[in-house]
């Protein structure tokens, strides 16, 4: 069988690859993200993941143009769904991606973060597979997290510390709008 990933980084692809491998699939990345903000930002999760592709040997369909005006233009006054809309945005690509070269199914290294709102993810694979008709293939990567985290230290990958968006970015270093958001929660 084979799974075509959707890709956010180097890192988090690390765990979930040894996950298909050891079940015998065969597996395709794919990198599309227009979430992702600073522009350096985008180009370091880039070639973080063709460091890693290149080491391990795994195809990967690259979507290179950075996407911020479209990203922008879904989210924009809808903050508080973003991740939702960004979700989509993103595995809907991937979908697409996963006919056009005929993978069995799809999946995504989002299902590997702690702080990616999983079942959204799930929700969101499942009602694209059904509308598709392309299985997801549905796997709890987080249960890899340490592992993932040492192996892309020990390969000396470019890790981030934030999911990518400008939003996340801001609630990352802006110590006043955490306070606020924790206010108004």
């Amino acid at each position: 069988m084979s799974v075509l990933l959707h890709i956010c980084c180097g890192p988090c692809a690390i765990y979930p690859l040894e996950v298909l491998k050891s079940q015998g699939l065969k597996t395709h990345g794919f990198f599309y993200n227009p979430n992702i903000h600073p522009y350096q930002e985008f180009r370091k999760r880039l070639e973080a993941l063709e460091q890693l592709a290149s080491r391990v040997g795994l195809p990967v369909e690259y979507y290179r143009e950075y996407g911020l005006r479209d990203y922008l233009r879904r989210v924009v006054f809808n903050e508080d769904s973003r991740c939702g809309l960004c979700y989509d945005m993103r595995l809907r690509m991937v979908v697409e991606q996963a006919k056009k070269i005929r993978a069995d199914a799809f999946s995504s290294t989002l299902l590997y973060s702690r702080y990616q709102n999983h079942e959204l993810i799930r929700h969101k694979a499942e009602e694209l597979a059904e509308e598709h008709r392309i299985p997801f293939y549905y796997h709890d990567f987080r249960e890899g997290w340490q592992q993932g985290i040492d192996m892309s230290r020990e390969m000396g990958l470019y890790r981030q510390s934030y999911c990518g968006c400008i939003y996340s970015e801001q609630e990352r270093y802006d110590k006043d709008f955490r306070k606020k958001k924790g206010r108004n929660s």
